[in-house]
């Protein structure tokens, strides 16, 4: 008779040693000995030795290639290997457990610790082990999570009998949303939008005003190093509820208040001071991953950002974790303070924005996001992009967060569904009123210029899908202006506000008699250092003569409409004769507002008010100039090849009329390089600069380089280049 070989407490009284080599030679076993009821050395119990993660091969099925981090990531509700060793042989009678933990506190009663008897049955959509090879002492093992598993880092002991605990030590497991899965609340059906949503590492936030569109690089950066970590730290020191780490509705509204530092130190600061010595200018970021890698290095926030940085983290961090997501700009953005969808824009006499009257304000633009889930939370129809907004404006629930905000319910005036439709209804939506405010014996007099309709929530643009062009979404957020749709969702959403804005769509709009029609003319851009030289024409469309009070107002502005400084101001009385026109000359010279660009490290704009007063009407118009700035040329192959060197030359002109102080060019460029700073000094008029940078490629596939321009004067001077980089 020979002693059992398989895993088993069977105890003899022989020396342990001599057992063991009676064992290992396959040699019989005396037994002279007595059984022992009592277990007293547990000889051949199987143990794991050795975990094989299969990175490579998981990564590639799970789309999760691209992290730079060493360790296993794959998403949820798909089936991932794992190739374990183990110290003999396995067979059908060893009990072995795969034991997944996450979090501080691993529990049963609430998913943080997750056991799991490997080839025992289980509910098709819970978490689950079968062996798919076995090879002596070596097992290939399948794991299924589900669809709905907290996302998170997961530590895996394997368990093989009493005592008998392997751990994988500093190795977690990365477990991710999964848009390619039909059953996780992320999903989406289209592969061209996963690999742009969730994929894509580089893209374009737009900026400027609705005029004058700007595409402004941006790196998101997504898969580089230690960005992951930064998630799931700020989602571990948030103190979300594991239940909530499964849901995406929660978790993109958490971190619309993470990604901002008002409430909970998290990631950035925002600043529109103008003033940011005690960090980096906004205008100064090229992408999100450095401020993450900063912000995770530091654990303090970083300093400092505005709307579209706050929009770009956020886009970085959603794509990281799997929920898929866009930056999307709106121009003309409103900032309704009151829930009563009207904006109130108080003039002077001077024709020069009031920004002491103005709680509610108009941006050129403002940048948040959109992510694409179900909402289970909401009656049925809902599901698809939902707005959520870091960008610290208001709180909500008395916390900065914003969203997640259902557009099929923006689109519908249902504004009182969660979260925070109201405020984002009114920033596409709102009506915007022009006073004039003027001192009569002392008194002050308000007087209502204009109300437009439709001047709110313009151009609303976000990246194409697989291209590098402007997409307009703007009817994904509101019917046509105008339209008959367009009232009544206005009034649905009238009903469940405090406005009576509604009013204004009570009935059919009256054209107004013909009158004063005003026009501005002339450049809609401006180099820096350039005078600048603009008209006013005051048509009279009316059959009879007109004496028109005419006061224009030129002031210097930020893109969120606060003034930096009054520029100048023309009060003239015209007479228009009948089917006439009147023109009036505005000229502002270059010292007039180039001395006022230096003082403030922000990008800035010319907006010029014009007001019209006649017996019969008042009436006004505005023109936003943008700055143009000379470009940066980029130099480098088109093609490259991985781990081979190439060079990449930014070179840069200044071909404007004034110098620039204290020049500095950012680079960056994913799978390439990290952020690079070059001091260039003071660059004349005529005077050239050029930087040289060895890039070095770490990853496949296309790759951008992005760089940027900051100097006293000018800010926003951007360019790019693309790379293609093969084996």
């Amino acid at each position: 008779m020979r002693a059992p070989v398989h895993s088993s407490c069977v105890v003899f009284h022989y020396p342990v040693s001599h057992l063991r080599r009676q064992i290992n030679m396959n040699c019989p076993i005396p037994m002279e000995g007595k059984w022992n009821t009592q277990v007293l050395y547990t000889y051949m119990a199987l143990r794991a030795t050795h975990v094989d993660f299969l990175k490579q091969d998981n990564a590639s099925l799970h789309n999760t290639s691209e992290y730079d981090n060493s360790n296993l990531i794959v998403r949820r509700g798909q089936p991932f290997k794992l190739k374990i060793s183990f110290d003999n042989q396995v067979t059908q009678r060893n009990k072995v457990t795969l034991q997944f933990t996450t979090g501080s506190r691993p529990m049963k009663a609430n998913g943080t610790l997750v056991a799991i008897e490997l080839n025992s049955s289980r509910l098709p959509y819970d978490w689950s082990a079968k062996t798919l090879e076995n090879h002596g002492r070596e097992c290939t093992v399948v794991v299924n999570t589900p669809a709905n598993a907290i996302i998170g880092k997961y530590f895996l002991s394997i368990i093989t009998g009493r005592g008998m605990v392997y751990m994988t030590g500093d190795c977690p497991i990365y477990v991710l949303c999964n848009p390619w899965c039909k059953d996780d609340s992320v999903y989406m059906p289209n592969e061209d939008e996963r690999k742009e949503y969730v994929l894509n590492d580089t893209g374009y936030i737009y900026v400027g005003s609705q005029n004058n569109i700007k595409a402004r690089p941006w790196n998101f950066g997504q898969h580089e190093e230690d960005v992951l970590d930064c998630c799931f730290f700020l989602l571990d020191r948030s103190g979300l509820k594991p239940a909530a780490r499964r849901d995406p509705v929660i978790l993109s509204r958490k971190f619309s208040a993470l990604v901002n530092s008002n409430d909970d130190h998290g990631v950035l600061t925002g600043n529109w001071s103008g003033k940011y010595s005690a960090g980096c200018s906004p205008t100064s970021w090229t992408g999100s991953s450095a401020i993450l890698q900063k912000f995770y290095k530091t654990k303090k926030p970083v300093l400092f950002g505005q709307c579209w940085v706050f929009s770009g983290v956020v886009t970085t961090v959603m794509r990281c974790i799997g929920i898929p997501a866009r930056s999307v700009t709106n121009f003309s953005s409103a900032h309704d303070t009151e829930e009563n969808l009207k904006i109130d824009f108080y003039m002077n006499e001077k024709g020069e924005k009031m920004d002491e009257y103005c709680s509610d304000s108009v941006w050129n633009f403002h940048v948040w996001n959109d992510v694409w889930m179900k909402r289970p939370d909401l009656p049925s129809g809902y599901d698809g992009w939902q707005a959520i907004d870091a960008t610290p404006q208001e709180p909500s629930e008395g916390v900065f967060q914003c969203g997640p905000c259902s557009l099929t319910a923006l689109k519908k005036g249902i504004v009182y569904l969660p979260y925070d439709a109201k405020f984002v209804f009114a920033e596409v939506n709102a009506d915007k009123m022009e006073w004039m405010v003027k001192e009569i014996m002392g008194d002050e007099q308000i007087t209502l210029l204009r109300e437009e309709k439709k001047s709110i929530g313009k151009n609303i643009s976000t990246k194409a899908v697989n291209r590098n062009l402007r997409q307009d979404i703007t009817l994904e957020y509101k019917h046509k202006e105008g339209s008959p749709e367009e009232r009544e969702t206005f009034q649905v959403a009238c009903s469940n506000l405090k406005s009576d804005a509604c009013l204004v769509f009570a009935a059919p709009p009256v054209r107004p008699p013909p009158g004063i029609k005003i026009q501005i003319t002339g450049e809609k851009e401006l180099p820096p250092g350039n005078p600048l030289s603009l008209n006013i024409v005051i048509e009279n469309e009316s059959d009879q003569s007109k004496t028109v009070n005419v006061t224009a107002g030129c002031q210097l502005q930020a893109y969120t409409g606060k003034i930096i400084a009054s520029l100048a101001s023309i009060t003239e009385t015209v007479e228009v004769a009948e089917k006439q026109v009147a023109t009036i000359p505005v000229n502002i010279a270059a010292d007039q507002y180039m001395k006022f660009m230096t003082l403030v490290d922000d990008e800035l704009m010319i907006r010029l008010n014009v007001i019209t007063e006649t017996k019969e009407e008042k009436n006004s118009e505005c023109l936003v100039i943008s700055f143009i700035y000379p470009p940066i040329k980029v130099e480098m192959p088109e093609t490259g090849k991985i781990n081979e060197d190439f060079t990449c030359t930014f070179t840069f002109k200044n071909t404007l009329s004034v110098p620039l102080e204290k020049c500095e060019l950012h680079v960056e460029g994913l799978g390439l390089f990290r952020l690079e700073k070059f001091d260039q000094g003071d660059v004349k008029p005529g005077g050239i600069f050029r930087s040289k940078i060895i890039c070095a490629p770490r990853k496949v596939g296309e790759r951008k380089i992005v760089a940027e321009l900051l100097s006293k004067q000018i800010k926003g001077i951007h360019a790019e280049k693309i790379i293609n980089i093969t084996q």
